[in-house]
Order: C-alpha cells, then sequence, then structure tokens
C-alpha cells in the first residue's frame, strides 16, 4: 500500500469506527475517508437503550474515540453526509448533491436499520424507533416519572428500553406477538425468568397479543394501542421495537450480491476484490460453524470484520475466527450469550432458574454450540472458550452446578 492510495469507508457506525482506526494503527500509510449520516463521530449503540437512556452516560461517554483522535491520525470525517451511489466501473462513489470521490479500496459499514411495520397511527407524534442517537434523544424526552411508554415487540430492546422506563419512574407495558419475549432468539428458560423478572418490577407483559393502530388524541399524539382482540393499551408514548433489516441498498444497486445482507468471504471481502464490507450489513461465514453463512448483529461482529478486513488489505495474516457473542443488561440483570445454536438438539440447563444465577447450554453431539448466562460470568467465558475449541463435554457433570466448569468434559 502507498500514501496515494485511498480508502474510502461508508458508514460511521461501531464498524465504521473501528475499521479506520485499525487501518491505521495497523499502518496504512494513504488517505482514509469516513463517511456518516449522521452528525456524529462514531460512537457506541447499545447503550441508547440502557446506561444512556437510563441517564447513566452522556455523548462523551458513548464516543468511540475523541474527537482529537480522527485529526490526529489523519483520518477525514465526513459527517451528516449521504452516499446515494456506488459506480464500481470507475471506482468511486456519488454523494447527495452530485459530488464524486474516488477510492481505491472502498469498505462498506452502512449497518441496520430498525424494521418499519404499516400500522395506523405509526407516524404519530410520540411514536418512536431506536437506533440513532437522535432517537434516544427523542424517548428520553417522553419518559419521565409517572408516564407510561408502550414497547411494541418483545425483543432485547423492548425489555431493555422497558427497564430504563421504570429505573426513570415511568411504566412499562410490552406487546408482544409471540407466545413469550425473545421467542426468536432466546431458549423458552430464559424466556420465562425475564418475563417473571420484569414482572416483578412491574412491568407488564402481553403476549401473544397483536397491535392493530395507534390511536391519537387531539393534539395527534399517541394516547394509546388498539389490539386486534379488542384490548386497548393506554400510553403516553410508544415505541416499534419489533427487529431490524440490512442497510444494504447502495451494494444492491451496485450489482453485490445480497441475501439478507453483503455476501462476504471470510476476509470481509465482497465478489468485488476492491470493496469490502463488514458489521450488521454483511451475510458472513462462520468457520466455527462449518462455514454456515449469517447476519450477526452485534459489536463484537462489527469489530471481528474489522480486523478481517484491515488485515486483508494490507496483507497481513488472517485473523483466528472467534466466537460470536451478545450481552444486556436489564435492571440487575447482566445477561451474556456466546456462539450460536446452528443446529443444536439439546438444551441442557445449569443452576437454578428461579434464583437469577444460571446457564443455558446448547448442544450438538455433546459438542457445546452456544451458552446463555444470567449473572454467571464463570460459565460465559468457559462456555465461550468451548465453543472455540469445540470441547465434547459430559451432560450430566455440565447440568451440576457443584462440577467446576473446568471439569465438565467427557
Amino acid at each position: 500500500m502507498s500514501e496515494s492510495q485511498r480508502i474510502i469507508v461508508v458508514g460511521a457506525g461501531h464498524a465504521g469506527g473501528t475499521v479506520v482506526a485499525q487501518l491505521r494503527q495497523a499502518g496504512f500509510p494513504g488517505e482514509i475517508i469516513l463517511f456518516g449520516d449522521e452528525p456524529f463521530a462514531p460512537y457506541q449503540r447499545p447503550p441508547l437503550s440502557k446506561a444512556y437512556l437510563a441517564g447513566k452516560e452522556g455523548v462523551e461517554e458513548l464516543k468511540l474515540r475523541p474527537d482529537a483522535f480522527y485529526e490526529n491520525k489523519g483520518i477525514t470525517l465526513r459527517l451528516a453526509v449521504t452516499v446515494e451511489a456506488i459506480d464500481r466501473e470507475k471506482k468511486l462513489i456519488r454523494l447527495k448533491g452530485g459530488e464524486e470521490v474516488s477510492y481505491d479500496i472502498l469498505i462498506l459499514a452502512t449497518g441496520s436499520r430498525p424494521r418499519r411495520i404499516n400500522l395506523p397511527g405509526i407516524a404519530l407524534k410520540g411514536v418512536y424507533e431506536l437506533r440513532t442517537l437522535a432517537d434516544a434523544d427523542g424517548l428520553k424526552s417522553a419518559i419521565q416519572p409517572g408516564k407510561r411508554i408502550a414497547l411494541i415487540g418483545g425483543g432485547y430492546i423492548g425489555l431493555e428500553v422497558a427497564a430504563s422506563a421504570v429505573i426513570l419512574g415511568g411504566t412499562a407495558v410490552v406487546i408482544e406477538s409471540q407466545p413469550r419475549v425473545l421467542a426468536r432468539v432466546a431458549s423458552a428458560p430464559l424466556s420465562e425468568y425475564l418475563e417473571g423478572y420484569h414482572r416483578s418490577k412491574g412491568v407488564e407483559i402481553l403476549t401473544n397479543s397483536q397491535v392493530q393502530g395507534l390511536e391519537a388524541g387531539k393534539d395527534g399524539q399517541v394516547i394509546g394501542v388498539k389490539l386486534t382482540d379488542g384490548r386497548y393499551i393506554p400510553c403516553d408514548a410508544a415505541v416499534v421495537c419489533v427487529g431490524g433489516v440490512t442497510s444494504d441498498e447502495l451494494a444492491r444497486a451496485a450489482g453485490l450480491s445480497c441475501d439478507g445482507g453483503v455476501v462476504v468471504d471470510i476476509d470481509a471481502r465482497t465478489a468485488d476484490p476492491a470493496i469490502f464490507a463488514i458489521g450488521d450489513v454483511t451475510l458472513r461465514p462462520l468457520p466455527l460453524y462449518d462455514n454456515q453463512m449469517f447476519n450477526l448483529v452485534s459489536v463484537p461482529n462489527a469489530l471481528e470484520q474489522a480486523k478481517q478486513a484491515t488485515a486483508a488489505i494490507l496483507g497481513k495474516p488472517r485473523p483466528k475466527p472467534e466466537v460470536p457473542w451478545f450481552w444486556s443488561h436489564q435492571f440487575d440483570v447482566s445477561l451474556q450469550i456466546a456462539g450460536l445454536p446452528l443446529g443444536a438438539d439439546d438444551i441442557v440447563v445449569r443452576g437454578d432458574t428461579s434464583g437469577g444465577e444460571f446457564a443455558v447450554f446448547y448442544l450438538k453431539d455433546a459438542r457445546i454450540l452456544a451458552v446463555e448466562t444470567v449473572n454467571t460470568p464463570v460459565e460465559f467465558m468457559a462456555g465461550k472458550q468451548m465453543i472455540a475449541r469445540k470441547t465434547l463435554v459430559s451432560r450430566e457433570r455440565l447440568r451440576d452446578p457443584a462440577v467446576e466448569m473446568m471439569d465438565v468434559a467427557a
């Protein structure tokens, strides 16, 4: 690589902010330009529904790096800018307004966005989604002592916002269409525990409940949620949190392969050798799971793919595959998850689910594929290591919390 070469990164989220720093720290000598559509330098999104919303962290704590870092490292930030198109033949991007900027290497880090649902009243005042700092600031102003927040969707974001609302002195009702919260992403024991815990804190949880529409008051402000079975849920604000979709429009329009995400290889490279994609926007192979293709939406995935792209661009050794992991904080519950239950045919619960300290292991042929842990960091760390090593375990020893994790191997 030479000083005359230019790398453009589109997307100033966790993935984009990480890869520009890693490229410079790994010795890339050329020009680096980071384009973002928000007016903020790269920041952490996970705290938006937790610590930031609850007032425990401010904007400065959210920043990935101090503002001065980018100038000191010779990284150009172009914020509040929309990239409208990629011309792969000419190797340039086109901005809203017509400006064209050429690249030698292009990295797409455009992330994902909240899934939009078509409901009557969805555009009312007081109806929020949560993805950006601006979204969080708007929602924070609506969550006040004595106010009631309706969460449409019982996934992690919905539960985290419900907890934050209660912590701030409000009340919350979670409306979930499935028979249990987290139905698509967590085991039944974990769902049952979290439902019970939230209810003990005053959160109302309505499962098997379909939303028909939202009702407006005289001023156009949402005042309630109508369910298809005739129930009416009064509220002062509503948050729609029904999952996300990859922001892969740029890649699709440029003719890159997309299938629920921009398709990349183990180096985070697309079918175009000059274009990489990293973070939430990708559909990537998972080496620890027989290279199954998967869309991982998590900060650790963004960091791992930033490493992969940096190594490939600079001709450095390929990083060792990492175990996917995720986390959530709800009230004083620390939830940590490692791995993915792809193909699991057995579940082992270790510990007492009623006591607030337990782990749920997903197994296939005595091998741990994934683990969900509640307030048990030892099980999380040990499980993560065993997933990486493809350790075979004894089911009976694994389910017995009196047996140390180091002694559960078969």
